[in-house]
């Protein structure tokens, strides 16, 4: 179990505030423990000779507030039973669609549960959290089709199961109409997709990031093995080490003063995060507004005419008061901000940019797709450059 906590607690700060509920992470997990499941999981890289998919839970963080173990692993059982009827072939692995709290445990919990039929890849299709499917390595690739995609409820009983399988030739198109299917399913799926076999020559080979499980799990097992809370500075430096990839602080010890968030009918939440360097908005000298749509996606600065971080770089949450990183749905804010009173909790919170894995740049329509959403959210600028 440890290496799956470590996992979750790397991924808290890696997802750039996306990939589902740090708290409902450390419940799931929790959960696991008390069942009584004490196996092992293997993980590896890709082998370019077994079936393999790409398996998440897709939706709004907030839809799929206080989801637990019977959730994620029901989820997991119907989407995948209706992705093997669709490709007519077992599964052999999968692989994390994102780095997140949820989406990374995702793969292992189906592994786990799976009695030694399922082993996960070391890898996934980011290095962070995504708000969709077409800002991976996988929706850049052109010998990786998205479909079939299986979405599937976490119903427990096989005959009350809702499920669609989806059929389309861009990870864009594939995302607009799951969108639709999620938000019919409650705010939130299992979902599998990017087939990996025989058909396409087991494409998945060289369309991933490698190596990005291991890595949430060595800077996880830094923060639990802390005995006090590290600086901003060693987190940002350890994640330069660990990961290969330039990090560092852009803010030290701010509070959340306020906080606006909704969710789409697409299933995805979208919000403006207030940072002060003081506890109350009118004791502050230094104010930055961070915009989400499930991930973080842009920083500003009130005393700066550029942004401080643009995707697809990441805007790392790491907070010297816990210990831990965090993400951007509601129970993992609540520690920072009051919701009720409109106030900081007086727990700080730190920001660290950290560069994007270089295939995540050199992806087709990777970086386009960023700028679409950014767009949508009022910025037109320059991107970020590989």
């Amino acid at each position: 179990m440890t290496d799956f906590e470590a996992i979750a607690a790397g991924a808290a700060v890696l997802a750039s505030g996306g990939g589902g509920s740090y708290q409902d992470a450390l419940a799931i997990l929790q959960q696991l423990n008390e069942s009584g499941w004490q196996g092992t999981v293997t993980v590896q890289d890709y082998d370019g000779a077994t079936n393999g998919c790409v398996l998440a839970i897709m939706g709004s963080p907030d839809a799929a507030d206080n989801l637990t173990l019977a959730n994620v692993a029901n989820a997991i059982r119907n989407t995948v039973a209706v992705f093997e009827a669709s490709t007519g072939s077992p599964l052999g692995c999968v692989i994390p669609v994102e780095i997140g709290p949820i989406n990374s445990l995702v793969p292992l919990i189906a592994a786990a549960l799976s009695g030694g039929r399922l082993w996960v890849v070391n890898g996934d299709g980011a290095g962070r959290a995504v708000p969709e499917l077409p800002q991976t390595t996988f929706g850049g690739s052109k010998s990786l089709a998205p479909c079939p995609c299986a979405l599937a409820s976490d119903t427990d009983a096989a005959s009350e199961v809702e499920s669609a399988v989806l059929k389309a030739n861009t990870a864009a198109k594939v995302e607009t109409l799951a969108g639709g299917v999620v938000a019919g399913f409650g705010g939130y799926s299992g979902i599998a997709l990017w087939p990996s076999n025989a058909s396409n020559g087991y494409a998945l080979s060289g369309n991933y990031i490698a190596g990005t499980l291991a890595q949430a799990r060595g800077l996880g097992q830094l923060l639990l093995n802390a005995t006090t809370p590290l600086s901003t500075a060693e987190v940002a430096f350890a994640i330069a080490e660990i990961t290969g990839r330039a990090a560092q602080t852009i803010v030290t010890n701010f509070y959340i003063t306020a906080v606006t968030q909704s969710t789409s009918s697409a299933s995805l939440d979208s919000g403006i995060i207030r940072l002060d360097n003081a506890p109350l908005q009118s004791d502050s000298t230094q104010t930055h507004y961070l915009y989400n749509l499930n991930e973080n996606l842009i920083m500003y600065s009130t005393s700066s005419a550029v942004p401080d971080v643009i995707a697809p770089d990441s805007i790392c949450y790491y907070s010297e008061s816990t210990g831990r990183g965090f993400s951007n749905a509601s129970d993992d804010l609540a520690a920072y901000f009051n919701a009720t009173t409109g106030k900081s909790t007086g727990c700080t919170v730190s920001i660290i940019g950290v560069r994007a894995a270089t295939q995540l740049y050199q992806a087709t329509g990777v970086l386009a797709s960023f700028a679409g959403l950014l767009r949508n959210i009022g910025y037109a600028g320059a991107m970020p450059l590989a």
